[in-house]
């Protein structure tokens, strides 16, 4: 009973009769996120095996330190999936908690949004597929601006582009860089 309530009361901060944000926005995120990251799982470390050397030869003043960390494993793939999945599960439970109010939940929001186009802008520059890129367009981008619409219906005005953007590669390359130094030391110690 408590629960439909939650589901059906209105923002705190709106004025009756005005919007009211399904729980489908808060956990959406995570499930979203789920489907883009398991076309990650399935598709990241084969593509960098053969992008790496076609993206080397085709610019060939790129040093060697960056392709070296472009190339990733498949157990480096699955530990920065799962890493990532605790900071989606973390904001999407904040999201819920607040009913959007968190800044944490729509600054991760946006910047999933943002990342949808991220993927797409990628395919382009490589001019091919790119992992992530086919749930983009049919899942990240279109859910994101669903959240967002019913969040600013509710009187809750997205996080800054420039700060979701900004956050993006951060939050990337943290798990990234954990991912390589935690699956290398597995290998030492096995």
């Amino acid at each position: 009973m408590a629960r439909a309530r939650h589901r059906t009361t209105a923002h705190p901060t709106a004025s009756a009769g005005t919007h009211v944000v399904p729980t489908g926005v808060y956990w959406g995120l995570f499930a979203a996120w789920a489907v883009n990251d398991a076309e990650e799982l399935l598709t990241m470390a084969p593509w960098s095996r053969t992008a790496v050397p076609r993206l080397k030869a085709r610019f060939p003043r790129v040093p060697d330190a960056v392709w070296n960390r472009m190339e990733v494993t498949q157990p480096q793939v699955n530990t920065a999936i799962g890493l990532m999945a605790l900071l989606m599960a973390a904001a999407a439970a904040d999201g819920a908690r607040t009913e959007g109010r968190s800044a944490f939940f729509r600054t991760v929001l946006t910047g999933f949004g943002l990342h949808g186009v991220v993927h797409l802008a990628q395919s382009a520059a490589y001019r091919g597929l790119t992992p992530g890129v086919a749930t983009s367009p049919t899942v990240v981008i279109p859910y994101s601006l669903w959240a967002l619409s019913h969040l600013r219906r509710a009187g809750l005005p997205p996080a800054s582009r420039a700060l979701g953007l900004a956050l993006l590669p951060v939050a990337t390359g943290t798990v990234h860089t954990l991912a390589r130094r935690l699956t290398r030391t597995t290998k030492r110690a096995a």
